[in-house]
């Protein structure tokens, strides 16, 4: 069984102009071939694109697409270093657990669905802790999916800055399917 092929491009102009910058595995920097991004085409596989070199900074969840500008993907500016490639698990489930305090501590919401108001849906206001039984999730800053982004994969996560986060700010939050 082969491997199935991943490939992501990234440019640094809008609408897929400029020099340009491919990646088909993970890469710490690719900053010194990019001087900025302003627009990038997924063509296939699922990544997670950081700000800043060795998979640190702000962080965005990419899937097959084109983002002309980096808006498209959420951006902050047009500053982004390296990139991951998501690896899912055949067959996998998704299962989380959620905590209304840190080390799993206080009242606990499960669910397998999406969710895009944390405040609506489970009546609470921040999320403190919670554990990925299953599958790949993404946590956003506000509601409706809108926001800083938080990948989260299989594992147990007791304070926000176990997912990279300063502090509990989860208002919505989905699962990354293939």
């Amino acid at each position: 069984m082969g491997r199935v092929s991943t490939k992501i491009i990234f440019f640094e102009d809008k609408n897929f102009q400029g020099r340009r910058h491919e990646c088909d595995s993970d890469c710490s920097d690719f900053h010194t071939y990019l001087n900025r991004c302003n627009s990038i085409r997924v063509e296939s596989g699922a990544w997670v694109v950081y700000e800043r070199p060795n998979f640190i900074g702000y962080q965005y969840v990419l899937t097959r697409g084109e983002y002309p500008d980096y808006q498209r993907w959420m951006g902050l500016n047009d500053r982004l270093c390296s990139c991951k490639m998501i690896h899912f698990v055949s067959g996998s489930e998704h299962k989380i657990q959620l905590y209304d305090k840190g080390d799993f501590a206080g009242q606990v919401y499960e669910t397998t669905e999406d969710c895009p108001s944390v405040v609506e849906r489970f009546r609470t206001r921040e999320v403190h802790s919670c554990k990925v039984l299953d599958g790949i999730w993404i946590f956003y800053e506000h509601p409706n999916y809108r926001g800083r982004q938080y990948l989260l994969q299989k594992g147990e996560y007791r304070k926000p800055v176990d997912w990279g986060a300063v502090c509990p700010t989860v208002q919505s939050f989905k699962r990354l399917t293939e």
